[in-house]
């Protein structure tokens, strides 16, 4: 008798929304983790330019690219209503921040659904006013010796929500803010996508301000 194996079933994907202001490089990282295998499916890209070059990424896969530029609303809010609206089309399971540069409101509906990636060791050198190169800046003015950087769950106030994932890297004699930077950026390619996958394989759990992180199956022991 001929036998047969039956093919474990693929694993699910988990559907992305990502929100971005600029170049849209973390964006290409995840498409590339995504091509080799990470179990997620980004569904929409959001813009708050324009001009942002990531649209201009995500088209290029097929992938609806769509601007909410923030100039054309009078407050945060309304700015918010138009991003939910469009959200809401396509239904997203993970909405992530990467390098949005405007607030983005949870409106109990993204409540650990979203993720944000800050450039530095929150809670130092984070908040309003801190993005970009202010970041880096600021850590040299500061003389640390070390940064790095921060992938956490959206809270109601800038860099604020429970973090999921945070790793450093020394801040050099020699550094200038574009040389930190690229080191930091390093960084979060690597982190983001790992925040992902553990979302993904259903392994993060929130308790207030803290994450646990449970353990995978081929780490379990019988």
């Amino acid at each position: 008798m001929a036998s047969t194996t039956q093919s474990a079933d693929p694993p699910r994907k988990l559907r992305l929304a990502v929100l971005l202001s600029g170049n849209g490089t973390s964006l290409e990282n995840l498409f590339e983790q995504i091509d080799t295998g990470l179990p997620a499916e980004v569904v929409c890209v959001l813009s708050s330019k324009k001009s942002a070059f990531g649209l201009r990424r995500a088209e290029s896969r097929g992938i609806p690219a769509i601007a909410v530029p923030r100039r054309d609303y009078a407050d945060v809010a309304r700015f918010n209503d138009a991003l939910h609206e469009v959200l809401a089309r396509f239904e997203p399971e993970l909405v992530c921040l990467l390098g949005f540069l405007s607030p983005f409101e949870l409106r109990g509906r993204y409540a650990g659904r979203a993720l944000n990636v800050h450039p530095a060791l929150i809670p130092a050198f984070s908040g309003q006013g801190f993005y970009g190169h202010h970041v880096h800046e600021a850590v040299l003015a500061a003389g640390v010796k070390q940064s790095g950087a921060t992938v956490h769950f959206v809270g109601d106030a800038y860099d604020e929500g429970p973090i999921l994932l945070q790793e450093s890297v020394p801040v050099l004699d020699d550094d200038s803010p574009e040389t930190l930077a690229a080191r930091v950026q390093a960084l979060e390619r690597k982190l983001v996508p790992q925040a992902i996958r553990l979302i993904a394989e259903n392994r993060v759990r929130i308790d207030g301000r803290r994450t646990r992180i449970l353990p995978s199956q081929d780490e379990i022991q019988f």
